[in-house]
């Protein structure tokens, strides 16, 4: 933990607590959300953390497919693919998520990072969902 805590009631509740998302909203089909960077974000080697990222743009397309699949149904993720492609050391992240097919038994998302501050894109992020309809 950054804060060396080994008590686990101080630990935070989530990986979306720790990366510290705060989803937007969406409009027109695109799902935003966006994270401050902070100092357990940066990796030993003095860049953005790409799980970090990666986490951010996953977790966004998620808030997305349960947006988007049928009441009752619930979903996994069966692949997952990210290019980054330049990194951030201060600011905000923002990411942004559109459903690229939304069929019965699949959904593809892309996503992309950009720095706020730069407006350069960090990653672009694809992941493929399985819906999965109850029995």
């Amino acid at each position: 933990m950054a804060t060396g805590s080994r008590d686990p009631q101080s630990w935070p509740k989530s990986l979306a607590d720790y990366v510290g998302w705060e989803f937007v909203g969406e409009r027109d089909g695109v799902f935003t959300a966006r994270m401050e960077i902070r100092p357990e974000h940066i990796a030993p080697n003095g860049f953005l953390q790409a799980s970090v990222v990666i986490a951010l743009a996953d977790m966004l397309c998620a808030h997305g497919t349960l947006d988007t699949i049928p009441a009752g149904a619930g979903f996994t993720t069966v692949e997952l693919k990210t290019n980054l492609i330049a990194t951030a050391l201060e600011g905000v992240v923002r990411c942004d998520a559109t459903l690229q097919h939304g069929g019965r038994t699949t959904q593809v998302w892309d996503a992309t990072a950009t720095s706020e501050h730069t407006r350069r894109k960090i990653a672009l992020f694809r992941c493929t969902q399985l819906v999965l309809h109850p029995q």
